[in-house]
């Protein structure tokens, strides 16, 4: 349902931009009056954040992303989650995303997986529907993302690797940890721009490279690496899996 905003822009019954290329500073200030608040620095430093963040990787920063992109940013000031809250009471995830004309941020968990109802692409590698493995069935998604993330182990990533004609070493388990760590970090499987963007950050760029990790995961070091790590596929990822 559309409701009708002066004539400038729309915005949905929930009160977000109908059409997010409409934002600006104008509409965010008329979009914070409205739920009673006067944009400051404070605010302004959230919502530049939360904007670049979503052009560069074209999706939302969940708020512990955001939390690290402000710190780095403006390492003086205190950003946290009281300080948020100060500044968007009703919620620097929902309110915030609103004013900042970008999408709600949501954790992996929070979406709904598919398992069968989607085809994957004619060629395969990667395990479809199920496997059978020490006995057991594991369920995976059209994508090959295992259903049950609580029964991966390194032994089951060694076969699922295996299937994909990849045997694992040093450096690959380097990337998988890292993968891992941060999907219980942060609650999202990072696509391939934000793996390479927090890699670069945390262990040098040299094994952080775009080159280095299509050597190790050819078919996409986060799609891929995601199957193998026993995570959600990424959202919004571009990799040219399957």
């Amino acid at each position: 349902m559309l409701l009708t905003e002066d004539s400038s822009f729309e915005v949905l019954a929930d009160g977000r931009l109908a059409n997010l290329s409409e934002w600006n500073k104008s509409a965010a200030q008329t979009l914070a009056s409205r739920d009673g608040l006067t944009l400051d620095d404070g605010h302004w430093q959230v919502i530049d954040v939360m904007r670049d963040y979503y052009q560069a990787f074209n999706v939302p920063p969940i708020k512990k992303l955001l939390i690290r992109e402000l710190k780095k940013r403006h390492p003086a000031d205190v950003f946290d989650d009281a300080t948020l809250q100060n500044l968007f009471p009703g919620g620097v995830l929902v309110q915030g995303s609103k004013i900042a004309g970008v999408p709600i941020p949501m954790m992996d968990v929070e979406l709904e997986r598919e398992t069968y109802q989607a085809k994957a692409a004619p060629n395969v590698a990667h395990f479809m529907g199920s496997f059978n493995f020490d006995g057991e069935t594991f369920a995976v998604t059209h994508t090959g993302n295992l259903v049950e993330l609580h029964r991966w182990n390194s032994r089951l990533a060694e076969y699922m690797a295996k299937q994909e004609g990849i045997e694992l070493t040093e450096e690959h388990w380097e990337v998988l940890n890292f993968l891992r760590e941060f999907y219980f970090t942060y609650g999202v499987s990072p696509m391939v721009k934000i793996l390479m963007r927090y890699m670069i950050e945390d262990i040098g760029p040299e094994r952080a490279s775009k080159e280095h990790l299509y050597s190790l995961f050819p078919k996409g070091p986060s799609r891929q690496g995601s199957r193998i790590a026993g995570l959600p596929a990424p959202q919004g990822c571009l990799d040219l899996d399957i």
